[in-house]
C-alpha cells in the first residue's frame, strides 16, 4: 500500500514538473524576440541609409545635399566659426566631416573676388591645410584642378570609410573640425562619433556642428515638433542634446538655439580644453533612414 502511494506521489510530482516546465517555456518563448525584431528593423533602416549615401545623379534624394558652399557654412554653423578659422595659419589643419564635393574648402581657397560669399575666413598667417571627408568619392573636376594646383599637402580628400574606421595616424591632428549635416546628424553611434571627433582635436581646438529637429536648450521649440534626434535617460525621459554634450569631460560647449528656423536647430561649438576627453555613452534605440535620419538614443551610466 505504501509503495503504491509513493508511486502515485512520484507520478504526480513528475506531472507537476512537466506542467511547470510547459508554463515556463510558454512564458519565456517570446523573451528576446522584441529585441531581435527591433535590431532587425534598425538593420533594415541602416541598409536604406547606405543606399542614400551611395546614390548618384538623379538617384540622389531631395534634401541630401553634397555641394554646400562656404557661404552655407557661415549661415549654418555657430557665430565665430569664420573668425576662428581666420585666426589659424598655414601650419594649422581643418577637417570637414561629411564634406560631399568639398565645395566649402574650394571656396575657402578661392580669392575673395571669386568666393561665393565674398568672405573667405582667412587670416594674415596664410590658409590652413584642409581635409575633406566623405563616405563616397564626390570630388568634381574643380576639386581635382585645385588639388593639382595646390599640392596634396594643402588640400586632401578622404573617402570610403566612416570616421570611426580611420586611425589617428591616418588623419593626424586638427585645430578646427566642421560638420554640416554630416556624421553627427547621421551616425548610429552618437557618443563614439563625438569621442572620435574630439580625439582628433588639439587642446584648444574647436568642433563646429549643428543638429536639426531636437529639443532646444532654451526650451523654445514647438512641442508639436517631429523630432529627428532624441535622447532619453534610463527612465525614457527626454534629455536635451546640449545638456548631454555639456557632461563631456574636457569640453567647453556652447549652443545657439534656433527656435525661429523651420526646424528647431542647435548650432553647437565644442572647444577641447584638456586631453582626457570622456563622453557619456549612448545606446541606439531607433533609427529611420532619411535626410537626415530619425534617431533615438538612450543615455547609459
Amino acid at each position: 500500500m505504501c509503495s503504491a502511494i509513493t508511486l502515485i506521489k512520484k507520478r504526480t510530482a513528475v506531472a507537476t514538473g512537466f506542467a511547470v516546465l510547459i508554463i515556463v517555456l510558454a512564458l519565456t518563448a517570446g523573451v528576446g524576440r522584441p529585441q531581435k525584431l527591433a535590431q532587425s528593423r534598425v538593420d533594415e533602416e541602416l541598409g536604406k541609409q547606405e543606399r542614400i549615401y551611395r546614390s548618384r545623379g538623379a538617384g540622389v534624394p531631395r534634401g541630401y545635399v553634397t555641394g554646400r558652399r562656404l557661404s552655407d557654412y557661415l549661415e549654418l554653423l555657430p557665430s565665430g566659426f569664420c573668425d576662428s578659422l581666420g585666426t589659424l595659419g598655414s601650419s594649422n589643419r581643418w577637417l570637414d566631416i561629411g564634406a560631399g564635393s568639398g565645395q566649402a574648402i574650394l571656396d575657402y581657397y578661392a580669392t575673395k573676388d571669386n568666393s561665393a560669399s565674398g568672405k573667405i575666413c582667412a587670416g594674415a598667417g596664410g590658409k590652413v591645410q584642409a581635409v575633406a571627408m566623405s563616405i563616397e568619392d564626390r570630388r568634381t573636376d574643380s576639386w581635382q584642378q585645385q588639388a593639382s594646383s595646390l599640392g596634396d599637402d594643402r588640400i586632401r580628400y578622404f573617402y570610403g570609410k566612416r570616421l570611426r574606421e580611420y586611425s589617428p595616424e591616418e588623419l593626424g591632428r586638427f585645430q578646427i573640425i566642421t560638420d554640416v549635416y554630416g556624421g553627427f546628424s547621421y551616425t548610429e553611434d552618437l557618443s563614439l562619433f563625438l569621442e572620435k571627433t574630439l580625439g582628433l582635436l588639439d587642446v584648444g581646438g574647436v568642433f563646429y556642428t549643428l543638429v536639426q529637429s531636437v529639443h532646444l536648450e532654451n526650451g523654445k521649440d514647438n512641442p508639436s515638433t517631429w523630432y529627428l534626434t532624441e535622447l532619453v535617460d534610463a527612465a525614457h525621459r527626454d534629455v536635451k542634446l546640449c545638456s548631454w554634450l555639456k557632461k563631456t569631460a574636457c569640453a567647453q560647449v556652447t549652443c545657439e538655439s534656433k527656435s525661429d528656423w523651420d526646424q528647431p536647430t542647435e548650432l553647437i561649438g565644442i572647444k577641447k580644453v584638456c586631453s582626457d576627453v570622456s563622453v557619456q555613452p549612448t545606446k541606439l534605440l531607433k533609427y529611420e533612414a532619411g535626410n537626415p535620419p530619425g534617431r533615438q538614443f538612450q543615455l547609459e551610466r
